[in-house]
């Protein structure tokens, strides 16, 4: 699959941080992870810390696919309001989901403390109402969340105006969220896997997947076997070919970076991520030096000629979306991307072995706005069903779901 278009940020800055080599060699492990992005960077690490004997493999460079592209907000708020996962599973098992989530942020804050330069940065998250009419159900929304411990408060339209210059009728204000450079926070647990033993390599496409009994037989492009006693399919959006249900709408988002902004400009923007209500919903967030990162305008378009031709357009559009919440803020764009993300029906991600493949082939399915975030969960998810040990989302956030 192509999955972005343009010039994404966090290519130019880094470059190719890492070279692997090809698979070129039958090998034995205790799991292969197929999949060398921040999925399956950080599943592979979570097993190789718990001592499994770790294989990564990915098609490409590692990193270069929608890693590369992903704008990297760190959230515990999923992209389905915690009222209407209520509605879907109930209201214990929804809270379960956001919790996890503010949890998963700690533990990528854990894993970033032990890896170097990765740009991880606390944030608060602010969720302002896009029009008067969604007030009421942020406002439901903010005491539901606050009901199970969630740390936050709400601003009116007066407070959003004098703290952020932002133009909205309310808002949610979230102590917990993050950012980070995902591109590099990849490249840097995967170089720590091989330096600690796991075996990584790149451009190496796995083309047939068999799996048996007792292990998993996985070929190559180039006819070389692996032989595993589980595999993780972590290959992000590109991971749906392996199952012939269709589980996840691929769609674009847009994306652009400015050059570096003075701290007078940026204000309060520099520690506060934020987004809206509406769907497609704007978002930005800031980066270690300065920079703002700006995202929307979501569109179903999945073919990549297309795609391309958009970037420019897209980004003068999100320029004008952000004058007219923020009109002090004079933004130019200094690199514009865009990249392919899928949406669930309910928001939620597949984690965990699918009917079509048996136990010993895991799914790694991040899908969402908050991939990252997920990936986290996913991890000792997905550790825990290797283990044969339960899990407290294990039915949340897997296949069975579909039940």
């Amino acid at each position: 699959m192509d999955l972005k278009s343009g010039y994404p940020f966090w290519a130019i800055r880094n470059g190719l941080m890492h070279a692997f080599p090809r698979l070129q060699q039958d090998l034995r492990c205790e799991v292969a992870v197929i999949g060398g992005g921040i999925s399956g960077a950080l599943i592979a690490d979570e097993l190789a810390a718990h001592g499994f004997e770790v294989a990564v493999i990915e098609q490409r460079d590692a990193g270069w696919g929608s890693t590369a592209a992903s704008t990297a907000l760190l959230q515990y708020e999923i992209d389905t309001h915690l009222i209407d996962l209520c509605t879907r599973y109930g209201e214990t098992l929804a809270a379960r989901a956001y919790l996890a989530c503010a949890q998963a942020i700690g533990d990528l804050r854990t894993v970033a403390r032990d890896l170097r330069d990765v740009d991880f940065r606390d944030q608060s998250s602010l969720y302002y109402a896009s029009k008067p009419a969604h007030v009421a159900v942020l406002r439901e929304e903010a005491a539901l969340r606050a009901r199970h411990g969630l740390r936050l408060r709400w601003l009116d339209a007066e407070a959003l105006a004098s703290d952020y210059g932002l133009r909205a009728p309310g808002a949610i204000l979230s102590e917990c969220a993050a950012s980070v450079d995902p591109y590099r926070m990849s490249l840097r647990l995967l170089a720590r896997l091989r330096k600690r033993g796991a075996q990584v390599f790149d451009r190496s496409r796995i083309e047939r997947m068999q799996a048996g009994s007792r292990s998993v037989e996985l070929i190559s492009s180039d006819g070389v076997r692996v032989r595993a006693e589980h595999v993780v399919v972590a290959a992000g959006y590109a991971g749906q070919q392996w199952i012939d249900r269709r589980l996840a709408r691929n769609r674009s988002s847009y994306a652009f970076v400015t050059d570096p902004l003075p701290a007078a400009e940026l204000q309060a923007l520099k520690d506060t991520m934020v987004w809206e209500s509406a769907r497609p919903y704007l978002y930005m967030r800031s980066t270690g030096d300065g920079r703002l990162v700006v995202g929307g305008c979501d569109d179903a378009i999945d073919i990549p000629a297309r795609r391309d031709r958009r970037v420019e357009s897209r980004a003068k559009k999100l320029v004008r979306k952000v004058g007219e919440r923020l009109p002090r803020l004079e933004l130019q764009p200094a690199f514009a991307w865009a990249g392919t993300f899928a949406e669930t029906a309910d928001g939620l991600p597949w984690f965990g072995p699918h009917p079509q493949h048996g136990p010993r082939v895991q799914f790694a399915m991040a899908y969402g706005g908050n991939g990252i975030t997920y990936s986290m969960i996913g991890a000792g998810l997905l550790r825990a069903r290797i283990q044969r040990r339960k899990h407290p989302l294990a039915n949340l956030f897997s296949f069975e779901r579909l039940k």
